[in-house]
């Protein structure tokens, strides 16, 4: 019993700590809904991201999309039979909210989402470092 709790915990620190970074990566007003949830108000409508699963860490690729970025993660694989260890590139769609400025080579932190298209199921919470960080040195 006391597992779970400390798991809840961790969890909920977790959430706060994520909205306060998208709260300080925002010029627009931010209020909270439910725990979960990241509230951005603009000026025509309130757009309501709930950040919730993973949170991962990638190099942008891409930023040539409006408001839509490609972050690339490497991840290494081991492989049994050789006893070694592979080097396996993932790429992911990401949504930059208004207020957070991201170019191709930053290092980002990006929280999973609600489906906001048909590809984009994350969105960007802070830029971690600029473009001189290398992910493959």
């Amino acid at each position: 019993m006391t597992e779970k709790k400390e798991v809840k915990e961790i969890k909920e620190e977790k959430v706060e700590a994520v909205q306060e970074t998208v709260a300080k990566a925002l010029i627009t007003k931010k209020t909270k809904t439910k725990k979960t949830d990241v509230k951005i108000e603009r000026k025509a409508k309130e757009v309501v991201y709930p950040i919730r699963g993973a949170i991962l860490e990638g190099v942008v690729v891409s930023a040539k999309a409006r408001r839509t970025v490609t972050v690339e993660r490497l991840l290494i694989q081991y492989i049994s039979k050789y006893e070694r260890y592979k080097k396996v590139k993932s790429k992911v769609k990401a949504h930059v909210p208004e207020g957070i400025n991201v170019k191709e080579g930053d290092k980002v932190k990006i929280g999973e989402t609600r489906r906001i298209s048909k590809t984009k199921n994350f969105v960007v919470i802070e830029v971690i470092e600029g473009k001189k960080w290398n992910q493959w040195v």
